[in-house]
């Protein structure tokens, strides 16, 4: 294990995103519902999956949930990327708009999150959930908290 990994509080935000780009595995939560961090930069991340039937519902279409954990995923890690060393975070409303259904056959999803704005205290940030045709399939706006760890 590198410093890095034994201590991620020396790292910028930004850095510790960009450490998880270059390493095997990312959070639980990705292998869980199969979506990965594919890009970052300062004030944005954009996610990448391919729903199929593990994340259905009753109804035989995608989950809300899938849909709003890659739109929380991407809101989070934009502001994630802004973080100084010693910053945490964590999502104090999420609101989010289903504009289309999903199914085994939609194909890959994209969530890009990109910061509103940065303050000392609060964050603000939206995304966006399109597929590979460019179609928009949810949309999200969310108010995270911003502290000192």
């Amino acid at each position: 294990m590198n410093d890095d990994a034994e201590h991620p509080a020396a790292l910028s935000g930004l850095e510790q995103l960009r450490s998880l780009l270059t390493g095997r595995r990312g959070p639980a939560i990705g292998e869980t519902l199969r979506f990965r961090l594919v890009e970052v930069g300062e004030g944005r991340a954009v996610f990448e999956g391919t729903p199929d039937r593990h994340v259905y519902n009753p109804i035989g279409t995608v989950h809300g949930g899938y849909a709003a954990t890659l739109l929380d995923s991407a809101c989070g890690c934009a502001v994630h990327s802004k973080l100084g060393p010693h910053q945490g975070y964590t999502t104090l409303e999420l609101k989010i708009a289903y504009h289309k259904a999903m199914t085994q056959d939609t194909g890959k999803v994209r969530a890009e999150g990109l910061v509103l704005s940065f303050g000392r205290r609060v964050a603000f940030a939206e995304a966006k959930l399109t597929g590979s045709d460019g179609r928009l399939y949810a949309s999200a706006t969310s108010t995270l908290l911003v502290f000192e760890r």
